[in-house]
């Protein structure tokens, strides 16, 4: 017996109307995401619109009161690993078995979608964390760069990071260390280049010391 989600039948109404109110309030953060992976305004855009019209495509599959954005963000880590795959002369193939359990595409029509890239905001997360971050968080692999988007700035738990990336929680939870360790490292650097630090840390040291005596 499979454990793929069942078919819905929806009309076009319905299913726009539902489209509309479930996914696309997803698309902010969605986008975030896209650029924290591509690094580029115009790939995060196709990025995104890749991901929505394959999310309109397969919405039937989509289960009512499930986590939508973590739906998306899987869709759009599946799409970013497969573009991945051809931008490196890799055997180019969509491999929608990443995604089981969200949706079957064998059963499915194609159909438009009524996303547009000029319903795309060009906006980075920059302007969430601040220049040296984003850079510092830019500069990190991209294993490592997700997990800490997933979990630091998106909210998601471990279970859902865990599904979104198809990996298991415990291979999560050590990326997750590692990656924070990494980031930490580096804006350490960035600090002490900055002259924050060190000798800084050493002076508050003696004044404190000085007050107690």
């Amino acid at each position: 017996m499979s454990d793929s989600p069942e078919r819905v039948k929806l009309s076009k109404e319905e299913k726009d109307r539902r489209f509309q109110a479930e996914l696309m309030p997803v698309l902010d953060p969605l986008y975030n995401f896209a650029y924290r992976l591509t690094l580029d305004e115009d790939d995060a855009n196709d990025l995104v619109q890749e991901t929505y019209l394959k999310a309109y495509r397969f919405f039937e599959y989509f289960e009512p009161g499930t986590n939508a954005k973590a739906w998306l963000f899987r869709i759009l880590k599946n799409s970013f690993i497969n573009d991945f795959r051809k931008k490196s002369k890799q055997p180019a193939k969509v491999d929608y078995s990443e995604i089981e359990g969200y949706y079957n595409p064998d059963e499915v029509e194609g159909e438009d979608t009524g996303a547009s890239s000029s319903d795309m905001r060009q906006q980075s997360t920059r302007d969430l964390i601040g220049d040296e971050v984003a850079s510092a968080l830019n500069s990190l692999p991209v294993d490592f760069r997700t997990v800490i988007i997933l979990c630091d700035l998106e909210g998601f738990t471990y279970e859902e990071m865990a599904k979104v990336l198809d990996i298991p929680i415990g291979t999560v939870r050590s990326r997750l260390h590692r990656a924070r360790n990494f980031l930490k490292d580096k804006l350490d650097k960035y600090a002490r280049s900055m002259g924050y630090g060190g000798e800084e840390n050493d002076d508050d040291a003696e004044l404190t010391d000085d007050e107690n005596n």
